[in-house]
């Protein structure tokens, strides 16, 4: 059961990578916004609709209290973020590695940091 729910989380993930990388290029890139403030941006909303969908397909989770379980998602998604911003920083800051490797590195570490904490305390 968790095998299956680790990897539904992972879906899950996938596209919420998908919205924050998009968003990021998009807010960096085109809009011409510090690197770090995109991040921000992209992780932000990610974040918003990985709750939702894992809420319902990675969970299944009928929990009505859904602002506490939202605000403990959010909170765990605010620590993963600034986890995020300081891995992502040291890593450009250490290395020469492209900006979007460097933040597939970071996301890939923040993966199961994200499925441990949420497993155990936004969907107990």
């Amino acid at each position: 059961m968790d095998f299956i729910r680790f990897f539904k989380f992972g879906l899950v993930g996938s596209f919420g990578i998908l919205i924050d990388f998009s968003i990021t290029w998009l807010c960096k890139e085109k809009l011409k916004w510090n690197q770090y403030y995109a991040n921000a941006l992209g992780f932000c909303f990610a974040a918003s609709g990985n709750y939702i969908l894992n809420k319902t397909f990675t969970f299944n989770n009928h929990d009505h209290a859904i602002l506490r379980q939202y605000t403990t998602f959010l909170f765990i998604s605010i620590v993963g973020l600034v986890l995020n911003s300081i891995l992502l920083v040291l890593v450009q800051k250490r290395t020469n590695l492209d900006f979007y490797f460097s933040k597939i590195l970071v996301t890939g570490l923040l993966f199961i940091w994200n499925f441990a904490a949420n497993s155990h305390y936004t969907f107990r």
